[in-house]
């Protein structure tokens, strides 16, 4: 761990601390600082390749995601390498990790003290979180022009919103409820280009927030919503999403 993730530090960073990790998970990935003989848990693997960077580095990783299909893919695509389909919410093992990471999941899986549940038993004593993930905020223009334009249309807002977006106290404070001692907890936004425009992301998370919306009030919807957002998200003939991130480091005890 280095000497900033050491500081203890938590709170918000409004100037986009993310924003100049380059690729997705880097970032996040500097701040685990694999090293060689390590053995890491990936926790949401996806494809693979923040995974096969940990085994570049020395490290002997172990990816596993929800996602059987995405587990094939990064079977094929890194075959030396060990992935394996499981939920981070039940997953056990008898093998202690060193240390187990995850990149862009933890904001999908509501009941999180489950996953910390998961994590501390995978971890061996002295072993440490590192994770990146949504967090308090994120995209909170398009939500809320979301929720104002179904709530128009008579719809009901509630249970819409698949994701879990704490602070970085809040997330803080349940770590350590839970056996780990926090060494960064930080909070910034990170501002993310959408190349083919609002209608085609809200497109794509539909099934969640417009599961009962027929197609051709859907379409409807989607003019309004971008026009409610395009003062705050379209600039320099760029749309850009409101994105808010948690990077956290902590150490079980």
């Amino acid at each position: 761990m280095d000497k900033k993730a050491a500081t203890g530090e938590t709170g918000s960073d409004k100037k986009g601390t993310g924003e100049l990790d380059g690729k997705p998970g880097n970032g996040a990935l500097a701040l685990l600082q694999p090293a060689p003989g390590e053995r890491i848990l990936d926790a949401g693997c996806g494809t693979g390749d923040l995974t096969a960077a940990m085994a570049a580095a020395g490290a002997i990783p172990t990816g596993i995601d929800v996602s059987g299909e995405a587990v094939k893919r990064a079977a094929l695509k890194y075959p030396s390498l060990s992935f394996r389909t499981g939920d981070i919410r039940h997953y056990r093992t008898k093998v202690r990790f060193d240390a187990v990471f995850s990149h862009a999941v933890i904001h999908w899986i509501k009941d999180a003290p489950e996953v910390i549940t998961s994590i501390r038993l995978a971890l061996r004593e002295g072993g440490r979180f590192v994770a990146e993930f949504a967090g308090s905020g994120n995209v909170s223009t398009l939500t809320a022009a979301m929720k104002e334009t179904l709530e128009e249309e008579g719809y009901v807002w509630e249970g819409r919103n698949p994701w879990y977006l704490p602070t970085a106290d809040q997330y803080a404070e349940l770590l350590e409820q839970n056996g780990f001692r926090v060494m960064e907890a930080r909070h910034f936004d990170h501002p993310t280009p959408l190349k083919a425009g609002v209608r085609k992301w809200l497109n794509s998370f539909s099934p969640y927030f417009f599961a009962d919306v027929p197609e051709d009030a859907k379409s409807t919807m989607f003019e309004a919503i971008e026009n409610r957002v395009k003062p705050q998200l379209y600039r320099d003939g760029q749309w850009m999403a409101d994105t808010s991130r948690l990077r956290i480091a902590a150490i079980k005890i």
